[in-house]
């Protein structure tokens, strides 16, 4: 299959680097950053494309990478250049944490061109989508993800399909609601551990033995004591994703106190000009001493 990627920032340049790695055919790069997207096309020796209408024409299928719901809405957007022209019978993967109703919405409009647009929602970071090692949530045209299923494999070490098209947004978004209220309450563990003089090293290595451990404490951790916030998932993203699983709980009826108040920690971070940190950057906000205001 001819492969195209639009959006290539962190996760996508790193997705295309590895099926290039493992002889796969790219051929169109997109970003709305043109250098960026010339910069991984160079390194591939692939084309970067100008237009989103190019791409499609260039690939069988297209994987989108992308910011938000407004980002994804655009890229498929009937009235001005979109991936949707020329889509007869091409398949997209759509690999953006944005809201169910998006993936469907997209899905629908794919449909009424003659292509398939199927999610493959992504709970791993960085280094999985370079090494081949993500842990991938599939949903949607089921005969079009078993068609790419074998690209997929390429990508991930876990594929997991869930369900027609917004199930896998959904899981996806409980994934990181979950993470991210662990994050929250190991960076208040931590801080308050720190303001009571306990030694954090040892904290960590207690918590990492009882009920206190997580994958977050792995992850985490060392950087919330360290101050090393080297970005693999931002807490503008983190932001994002809370808010779109409350979103789902508002149309579900349910009250979601501790998801609400870690979203309103990373809105805080935002508002502090300090989003652009990886989400272990919350700790900022709960250690005493340090340079953030609170």
């Amino acid at each position: 299959m001819k492969v195209g990627f639009v959006g290539v920032g962190r996760m996508g340049a790193n997705m295309a680097r590895r099926l290039n790695d493992v002889g796969e055919q790219i051929v169109a790069i997109y970003d709305t950053h043109a250098q960026a997207a010339e910069a991984v096309a160079s390194e591939l020796s692939a084309p970067a494309c100008a237009t989103l209408e190019d791409v499609t024409a260039k690939s069988d299928v297209v994987f989108t990478v992308v910011t938000d719901d407004a980002a994804m809405l655009e890229i498929f957007d009937d009235r001005d250049d979109s991936l949707l022209d020329g889509a007869e019978g091409k398949i997209f993967i759509n690999c953006a944490t944005i809201s169910p109703g998006v993936h469907i919405d997209i899905a629908d409009r794919a449909r009424r061109r003659g292509a398939s647009a199927i999610e493959a929602c992504m709970a791993s970071s960085i280094p999985q989508a370079r090494n081949g090692t993500l842990y991938l949530m599939c949903a949607g045209d089921r005969d079009a993800f078993e068609r790419v299923r074998p690209l997929l494999e390429k990508l991930a070490a876990s594929i997991r399909y869930v369900g027609r098209s917004g199930e896998a947004a959904k899981v996806k978004a409980l994934v990181n609601m979950l993470m991210n209220i662990n994050t929250a309450g190991l960076a208040e563990a931590l801080g308050l551990g720190h303001a009571l003089g306990l030694d954090i090293e040892m904290l960590r290595e207690v918590f990492a033995q009882t009920g206190a451990a997580s994958r977050v404490l792995e992850t985490d951790g060392a950087d919330m004591q360290m101050r090393e916030h080297e970005t693999y998932f931002s807490a503008e993203h983190a932001a994002k994703d809370s808010g779109i699983a409350l979103a789902l709980a508002d149309e579900a009826g349910l009250v979601l106190p501790l998801a609400r108040a870690t979203k309103a920690q990373y809105d805080r971070m935002v508002a502090l000009g300090i989003g652009g940190l990886d989400k272990s950057g919350i700790a900022e906000l709960t250690f005493q001493g340090r340079a953030t205001e609170r």
